[in-house]
Order: structure tokens, then sequence, then C-alpha cells
């Protein structure tokens, strides 16, 4: 009963933190809360280090106390990414998928618990199973609008990651492309009929999210500094090479 306790009070100290993390709104307010919630799970390790066991709790509870850090070792070292996910894939979105992997690298603890009757991590969120990850084809078509006219464009992902390339017709927002196309990583595909001059926008990740039509991790967004003229056939490859005739720049997310 002492050591269940100690559980519950541990559990108690968790739930201010952990709650925090299920209700920001900002990718600053998601980091701040990683933080924090890390801070917490140190401070209940040490804690609990102190304690003084019986035989029967030994292994369990050194394995605790080792999943602890462990989380909160993950927290600590992935803050910047967190934030920066959490600005290309959304605040709630990357949040849930801390609480997954917060739940992943406590779970060999709390069934070892749970297999000596001891309740612990009740206070813990649990956003449920992710979304399942859907990719879309290479060269598929996602967005197709405004007029076609006779461009042709052949691109090449040299890189390592999937990519999203937005055909923009000069002078509108990279949000209101008028074409569309998914590349998986090292493949090429041909956009045909593009009409007017245009500017390329394109944006790298992983876990792509079909409804919003961005990437939700890892995220990088970028710009062909030049404008592709009208009724031009033209061939760009993503990988930067040496003696390249073709800049780019790094963008705000879109």
């Amino acid at each position: 009963m002492g050591y269940q306790a100690e559980l519950t009070r541990i559990d108690q100290v968790l739930a201010g933190p952990a709650r925090a993390l299920t209700r920001v709104r900002t990718a600053e307010g998601l980091s701040e809360a990683v933080s924090t919630l890390a801070e917490s799970l140190n401070t209940v390790a040490i804690r609990l280090s102190a304690l003084t066991v019986t035989s029967r709790l030994t292994g369990v509870h050194a394995l605790l106390q080792e999943r602890l850090g462990v989380a909160a070792t993950r927290l600590t070292s992935s803050v910047e990414k967190t934030e920066e996910d959490a600005r290309c894939g959304g605040t709630a979105y990357t949040s849930q998928k801390v609480q997954r992997q917060l739940r992943a690298d406590l779970s060999t603890a709390l069934v070892q618990l749970q297999r000596l009757k001891l309740t612990f991590g009740r206070t813990l969120p649990d956003p449920g199973r992710a979304p399942e990850q859907v990719q879309p084809d290479n060269g598929e078509i996602l967005v197709r609008r405004d007029p076609e006219g006779m461009g042709r464009l052949k691109i090449t992902n040299g890189t390592t990651k999937d990519v999203a390339i937005s055909i923009i017709s000069d002078g509108k927002p990279p949000g209101a492309p008028q074409v569309m196309v998914y590349l998986r990583a090292t493949q090429s595909a041909t956009v045909n009929r593009i009409g007017g001059a245009y500017r390329l926008y394109f944006k790298s990740g992983t876990d792509w999210d079909a409804e919003r039509r961005k990437f939700r991790s890892d995220c990088s967004f970028k710009k062909f500094d030049q404008t592709f003229g009208k009724n031009q056939a033209w061939q760009i490859n993503l990988q930067p090479r040496p003696g390249g005739n073709a800049a780019t720049t790094e963008v705000e997310a879109y």
C-alpha cells in the first residue's frame, strides 16, 4: 500500500504538466509545455530513487525510474523539433504525437506495474491511435485550377524526402496554386498544360496530411527565385548541384 500511495502522489505531481500538454494552442506554448513536463518527469524519478522498496518491487521500481528518465531525455532533446513541427503540422497534431511517444516510452514500466496490481499513469493523456498515413502516388496531381496552357515542366526530386510542388501563376500567393503535384523521394514527374508565366514553390517533409495538403513533420519551404515563362518546356532538379543555374530561397510556411 505504501508504494501505491507514492505512485498516486507522483501521478498528482504529473497531472498539471500533462494536462497542459493537451491545452496548448501555439508552437511556442507546446515547446514550453514539453520542457515543463520533462522537468516534472525528472523530479519524480529523483523522488522515486530515494525510496526503499521490498525485494518484490526492486525490479519494477528500477524499471520505472529508467523509463521516466528516458521519457524526460527524449522530451528535452525534442523541444526545438517539436516547435518546428507544430508550425508546419499544427499544434494539436504535434502535441498528440508527443503524448503517444510519452506513453510508448513508459509502456514497459506501466505493464509491469499492472502485473503487480499497481496503478500508475492515470494522469497521462491518451490521444488514441495515430491516424493512418496516406502517401500520394508519385506524380499525383493534388490541385489543378485556372485556365490550362501549353507549358510543360519536368521535375526531378533528387532529394531523400517527398515533396509537393506548387506551380503558382505569376503574381499569386503560394497558397493558391494553379497546379500542385506530389513527388516521392528520388522520383520524377512531368506536368503538362500549364497556363501562363509562373513561379515554383516546393515543400518537403514527412507525414503527409492529405486534407490540408501539408507535411506534418520535418518541414521545409522553398521557392525558385526565377520566373518560368509561359508556353515553354522546362526541366528542374530539386537537388542542389555545383554550377546549377536555378537558385532557391527559404520561405515562410504556406
